[in-house]
C-alpha cells in the first residue's frame, strides 16, 4: 500500500515525516506534498483529487489533513467530504466501515495542539520544560486551547528559554515529533487522526 498526504504546510510534513511510521509501521510507503498554506490548499484541492481519480492505483490511498484554525469544524469537513466525492472518490465519513480511498482529518484548532498533547515528546526535545503540561488547566485540553496553539507553544518555549526570536514551527514540529508516542497523546484530534489512519490500513 501506498498513501499520499496532502498538507497545507511544511511544519506539517515535518511532524507527519517522523509520526507516520509509529503508527502504521513501515510496510505502508508514502509521500507528503506540503501546499502554500489552508486557502491554497482548499482551492487546488478539487483538481488534485479529479486528478488522482484518473489513474488512483487498487492500492493507493488519500489523507487530507488541515488546521481548523477559526473555522466550524464540521462544515469544513463535510466541505472536504464533498469534494472527494465530487471527485468520485470514497471517504471514510461515506465508506460505511468498508474500504475507502480519502480520509480527511483536522487538527484541531492547529497542529501545535497535538504537540501539546504530548508532554513527554516536548519535554525530551526541549529539556528546561518541565513535564507538568498536563497539569496545568490551560494545557489540559490542547484542542481546547484559546488564542491559537501555536502562539501557546511558542509561549511556552519561549517561557523556558527557547526561540527568543519567535517560533520556528517546522523545527519545533520536526524536534518534538521525534519524541511522540502516538497512543499517549491528549489531542482528540490527534487521536481521530491516528484512528483513521490505522482504519485506513487496515480497510484495505
Amino acid at each position: 500500500m501506498h498513501i499520499e498526504f496532502l498538507v497545507e504546510e511544511q511544519s506539517a510534513e515535518s511532524a507527519l515525516v517522523n509520526l507516520i511510521p509509529k503508527i502504521i509501521g513501515h510496510e505502508v510507503s508514502f509521500k507528503i506534498h506540503p501546499f502554500q498554506g489552508k486557502p491554497n490548499l482548499l482551492a487546488n484541492l478539487p483538481a488534485r483529487l479529479k486528478g488522482y481519480r484518473q489513474w488512483l492505483p487498487e492500492d493507493w490511498r488519500i489523507v487530507v489533513l488541515m488546521d481548523v484554525d477559526n473555522a466550524d469544524c464540521r462544515v469544513l469537513k463535510q466541505n472536504l467530504d464533498q469534494m472527494a466525492s465530487d471527485a468520485g472518490l470514497t471517504t471514510k465519513t461515506a465508506s460505511g466501515g468498508e474500504k475507502f480511498q480519502v480520509l480527511n482529518r483536522l487538527a484541531v484548532e492547529e497542529l501545535e495542539a497535538w504537540f501539546i498533547g504530548d508532554e513527554e515528546a516536548i519535554s525530551s526535545a526541549y529539556p528546561r520544560i518541565k513535564r507538568n503540561i498536563a497539569q496545568q488547566e490551560k494545557y489540559r485540553d490542547p484542542d481546547a486551547i484559546a488564542g491559537g496553539t501555536w502562539e501557546a507553544l511558542e509561549r511556552l518555549l519561549q517561557k523556558a528559554g527557547y526561540f527568543r526570536g519567535g517560533l520556528g514551527k517546522v523545527a519545533a514540529a520536526r524536534e518534538i515529533s521525534q519524541y511522540m508516542a502516538p497512543e499517549r497523546n491528549r489531542s482528540r484530534s490527534f487521536q481521530a487522526f491516528r484512528d483513521g489512519l490505522l482504519a485506513l490500513v487496515t480497510s484495505s
